[in-house]
């Protein structure tokens, strides 16, 4: 693009937006040159609070008026495919939250849509940059563990009441598509399916409630098998008395892993002596990494880890896990 910085709109002003703006200011090649919210009163104090000029509530207009080279979409799910659509049409490279839509259908239509050249929409699905993540997959990936036969993931988080008082839209399955699996414990599920580079192909899920009165579900178990023979379990849930450190264990033929988020995001291998990969980008956390990746895809077409397309198979797999909660029966995953 011959720029030495990512001019970048945010549209959205709510909790996730503001941690993307304060890392931003860890990325040299990020300059935040616009906010949008419908919310005139938000967006005032997210731009106030951040340092950023102009400031709009009309989507349309944002892209109209101010030279941006992107937009990051810190907005509700539903709201995601066609406001991709749009900035895309306007020219713009887009970073949206995960998922990449509400449904797997819009997920496949969208990326139908994007495959032209040049046309740039990553993911925000920062786990991949994560330094024990990563480790973990690039291991798998090479097969320094052998074939993965087992994998379990453990997402024990909490969300107060004000998680859904403040954002209504988290408590409905026709703005969300979900709740605790797609929102928060698909993160995992995508560093899985990531490592392993295998197909879903069936799934078997339950969900249930506990602690709120939302159409979501606030605890979610599944179990995915791949096209490879492997069994991902996942439980997810934001209930938890207390929150809890995040587990992702791996076992193969040689060797196994361990990953664990806290006190600092980390991977240790059993069985099997593994020289740990770092992410490719610099920063002291996830997202830090994942918004410099996506500059630097922007700017000088290096890879990203999370291009749109690649989170399709989590999307998928996510979309089986619900409807065998529905239906009661294994699942066949659709992509």
């Amino acid at each position: 693009m011959g720029v030495s910085k990512l001019r970048l709109g945010i549209v959205g002003c709510g909790d996730i937006a503001g941690y993307t703006a304060w890392v931003s200011k860890l990325v040299p090649l990020v300059q935040l040159a616009a906010c949008c919210d419908v919310s005139a009163e938000r967006a005032q104090a997210f731009a106030k609070r951040y340092g950023i000029r102009p400031v709009f509530t009309d989507y349309v207009r944002l892209l109209a008026s101010v030279p941006l080279d992107a937009v990051y979409l810190a907005v509700p799910h539903h709201l995601h495919y066609e406001m991709i659509l749009v900035a895309v049409e306007a020219g713009k490279a887009v970073l949206v939250e995960k998922p990449l839509t509400r449904t797997l259908a819009e997920g496949i239509k969208l990326v139908k849509a994007l495959e032209q050249p040049g046309i740039k929409v990553g993911v925000n699905y920062q786990y991949r940059y994560d330094s024990g993540c990563y480790a973990m997959a690039r291991a798998v990936q090479q097969e320094a563990l052998g074939k993965v036969m087992s994998v379990r993931i453990n997402v024990p988080w909490r969300r107060e009441p004000v998680y859904f008082e403040d954002a209504a839209w988290h408590t409905t399955i026709a703005q969300a598509g979900g709740g605790t699996l797609i929102t928060q414990g698909s993160h995992f599920l995508d560093v899985a399916l990531w490592a392993l580079k295998e197909n879903s192909v069936s799934a078997m899920g339950y969900t249930a409630t506990p602690g709120f009165d939302v159409q979501v579900e606030t605890l979610a178990h599944g179990i995915v098998e791949t096209s490879g023979g492997t069994l991902i379990s996942i439980t997810s849930t934001m209930a938890a008395t207390s929150e809890q450190a995040v587990t992702v264990e791996m076992y193969g033929e040689k060797g196994t892993a361990m990953y664990t988020d806290r006190p600092l995001p980390h991977v240790k291998f059993s069985g099997v002596k593994i020289r740990k990969e770092r992410p490719p980008e610099w920063g002291v956390h996830a997202l830090q990494r994942s918004l410099a990746g996506f500059a630097q895809w922007a700017l000088n077409d290096k890879p990203f880890l999370t291009p749109a397309a690649s989170t399709l198979p989590v999307l998928a797999a996510v979309d089986a896990i619900y409807r065998s909660a529905q239906s009661g029966q294994r699942e066949s995953v659709e992509i």
